[in-house]
């Protein structure tokens, strides 16, 4: 099994991603996904901006997808995560796994996006709709929880 990890400023088509998963496989029983989207912040956010360390994010994203393959029998995994200024209600990441069960294909996109959000360097920062820039956003300590939990086993 080969993951697909794309970084691209381009918005992404979730439907056509998953549905790729499973195209013309009779062997995957399910496939679980997550989109991440980005927030208003109660009105106070006009675009969050989205910056990576290009060769760097893709290589540790590939390393998260290689570990959740040795993880689970995975038949297959995609990850998409956008970079540049993503206005509230766009897309920012998709992380979508397929198995033969679905506990497996659940359980490795939870692990893959807890480790994005927490290994892949990423950095976003707040524009606000007032014209100013806010601060740099970092991992919230609910964040590092949900990854400490995957060190202690699937």
């Amino acid at each position: 099994m080969l993951p697909s990890i794309r970084i691209q400023r381009e918005d992404f088509d979730p439907g056509a991603l998953v549905d790729a998963l499973a195209a013309g496989r009779r062997d995957v029983g399910a496939v679980a996904s997550f989109v991440g989207y980005c927030r208003d912040e109660a009105g106070r956010l006009a675009a969050l901006e989205l910056e990576h360390y290009p060769g760097m994010a893709e290589a540790e994203l590939g390393r998260v997808a290689a570990e959740a393959a040795t993880r689970w029998p995975l038949l297959g995994l995609t990850a998409v995560h956008r970079f540049g200024a993503i206005p509230p209600g766009g897309r920012i990441v998709l992380v979508a796994a397929a198995s033969r069960h679905r506990a497996a294909a659940f359980a490795a996109a939870e692990f893959v996006m807890d480790f994005l959000k927490t290994r892949a360097p990423f950095w976003k920062r707040e524009h606000l709709t007032d014209g100013t820039l806010g601060g740099w956003v970092e991992a919230s300590a609910a964040d590092d929880a949900a990854a400490d939990r995957w060190r202690e086993g699937p």
